[in-house]
């Protein structure tokens, strides 16, 4: 079995090469491994790609959740499948699929898979004119707080979300919006829109807690218009799953989704900036093959 292991050595503050040589040592002890060292997004969205086309068996990826979207790009509706091993500051997918968040504890996880050749297959989520996505894709509060987080270099970790949180509040509003599915359509003055292939974004906040990547189908969690004060309200509750009783909270299930308003959000996917609203986004299910 051929492998090709892509490390962001930047991840988690800095891999230490000791827990690097332990990930590689725990692969090659049941594969064939080629490592790639990425040195930034670009280089690591080739090196991706190089290892899809050469016919990689599995992409074995070691950072957080970007490096982990660009491996979705490229073995999206391929025969490579994807292998985690988390070190980054959310690990959303990672969380999604049930990986363990100890990089070697990760590494040693995949590699008693690909001995026992466990794979399966789960769904992506798919904006039109965008990319792929194996998590959230969000906009309006939610993805002003991702960009906020993105350029922030302190603190690290979930604390980060925590204070992009704090200072995204203070200028809170609502925009008009429309969400159009195959079961209807609703429109109002909204806060912010996720819509779900995985239940977690923003270090592990299930914003779609009933998410499944595996059912075929997208859920979309809408928060309306709210005072300031509600919305602070709510916050808490995010970190349980419990902010979908909230009355100013709408849920959904559906295969497509038209989002638009005229609001011109941008909207964000695994943590990574996409388009502008109005934006299509479909369910492609079983276009990922991942191991474990």
């Amino acid at each position: 079995m051929r492998c090709v292991l892509l490390i962001n050595p930047a991840a988690g503050g800095r891999l230490s090469a000791k827990v690097v040589g332990e990930i590689v040592g725990h692969l090659r002890a049941v594969c064939d491994v080629r490592t790639v060292i990425a040195t930034d997004a670009g280089g690591a969205a080739e090196a991706a790609k190089r290892a899809v086309s050469d016919g990689a068996d599995v992409l074995a990826v070691v950072g957080g959740d970007g490096i982990a979207h660009l491996a979705v790009q490229a073995c999206a509706e391929s025969g490579t499948a994807l292998a985690l091993i988390p070190a980054g500051t959310g690990n959303d997918l990672a969380r999604g699929l049930e990986v363990p968040l100890d990089a070697v504890a990760a590494a040693r996880a995949v590699a008693r898979a690909l001995k026992a050749g466990e794979q399966r297959r789960i769904d992506l989520g798919k904006a039109a004119g965008a990319g792929w996505f194996a998590t959230v894709l969000c906009a309006g509060f939610d993805s002003r707080v991702n960009a906020r987080a993105n350029r922030m270099r302190w603190p690290r970790g979930q604390r980060r979300y925590d204070v992009a949180v704090v200072r995204e509040l203070l200028g809170l509003h609502v925009m008009p919006l429309r969400v159009e599915t195959e079961s209807g359509v609703i429109e109002l003055d909204a806060t912010l829109v996720a819509v779900g292939n995985s239940a977690c974004y923003g270090g592990g906040i299930p914003v779609c807690p009933g998410a499944d990547p595996a059912d075929g189908l997208l859920d979309v969690t809408v928060v309306g218009e709210v005072s300031r004060r509600d919305f602070i309200g709510i916050l808490p509750t995010l970190r349980s799953g419990r902010h979908v009783e909230h009355p100013a909270v709408t849920t959904l299930r559906a295969r497509r989704i038209r989002l638009g308003g005229d609001n011109g959000w941008l909207a964000y996917a695994d943590g990574e900036p996409q388009a502008r609203l109005p934006l299509t986004i479909r369910c492609a299910p079983g276009a990922l093959r991942v191991v474990g």
